[in-house]
């Protein structure tokens, strides 16, 4: 039987989904904070459990000129402000073992990257926080491969496990969606969130940098939901055009409601 995580009053595992989302990195103050506010108030006005995302550091950046983020003391500082200002719980990715300690005395979900989804120590210093763990399923891992990883942070005693989908690796600089995996890792006995955006990315195919198909989001999230998908995932920004990471896989904020909408009536078909 599927755990419910609970994340701040939230539970993820039961009906309504919940919604996981903003920008991919913090830009600034001003602009993680205009995205947090607006889809605080979309997804209150359309009684959607929601989780606001965003990385102080994008460590895994294909160039070494690629923007990062302000790193772990500014964004922390920035995270702390969104999550009392607006009272909704933060996740964050975390890449090492002293990062996961400092982080989770700030934020409500500490989040293992894809790319770093089978380190043991940063998954097993994760789970010792005793903070809910989003564990990111690797483009290379199969969703069998993924009760390892889950293993390793129960390891700690903590189960406020929680896993998402984000597509696996096809041929060179794309990904693709078998959505089997849902069910699959649900069978493991922890929720399933999927990752509309990241599922969508074409890895580092615009020369160091990576593009994405967007159009494609809505379309992979309907069909997420209706295979029973415990939450969804979005990476938002008021331009995704102008967006400093991931702007070609991201959402508009103006488009939000409209994507929610959708996917609330799959859910009630359900």
């Amino acid at each position: 039987m599927e755990k419910e995580v609970d994340v701040a009053g939230i539970k993820i595992g039961r009906r309504p989904f919940v919604f996981i989302g903003g920008p991919c990195v913090i830009e600034s103050e001003d602009i993680t904070m205009k995205i947090a506010e607006m889809l605080v108030k979309t997804t209150e006005d359309l009684n959607i459990p929601f989780i606001f995302k965003s990385s102080y550091d994008k460590a895994n950046r294909t160039s070494i000129s690629s923007y990062r983020g302000p790193g772990i003391t500014e964004g922390l500082k920035i995270l702390k402000k969104i999550r009392k200002t607006f009272n909704c719980p933060i996740l964050t990715d975390v890449h090492s073992k002293e990062e996961a300690a400092i982080a989770a005395e700030i934020v409500d979900v500490l989040q293992v990257p894809a790319l770093l989804s089978r380190q043991t120590d940063l998954l097993v210093a994760c789970g010792a926080t005793g903070r809910p763990v989003n564990i990111k399923k690797g483009q290379f891992m199969s969703p069998y491969d993924v009760k390892y990883a889950i293993d390793k942070v129960k390891s700690t005693g903590n189960e406020r496990i929680i896993v998402t989908e984000r597509g696996t690796c096809f041929g060179y600089n794309t990904l693709v969606n078998d959505f089997r995996a849902i069910p699959i890792m649900k069978g493991f006995g922890y929720p399933v969130i999927f990752d509309a955006t990241h599922s969508v990315q074409k890895p580092a195919s615009l020369f160091g940098r990576s593009g994405g198909e967007r159009e494609f989001v809505l379309p992979l999230a309907k069909a997420a939901i209706a295979v029973g998908a415990d939450g969804i995932f979005m990476e938002v920004h008021i331009d995704p055009a102008q967006a400093l990471c991931d702007g070609e896989n991201s959402v508009s904020v103006h488009d939000i409601s409209q994507y929610l909408e959708v996917l609330k009536r799959i859910e009630a078909a359900l």
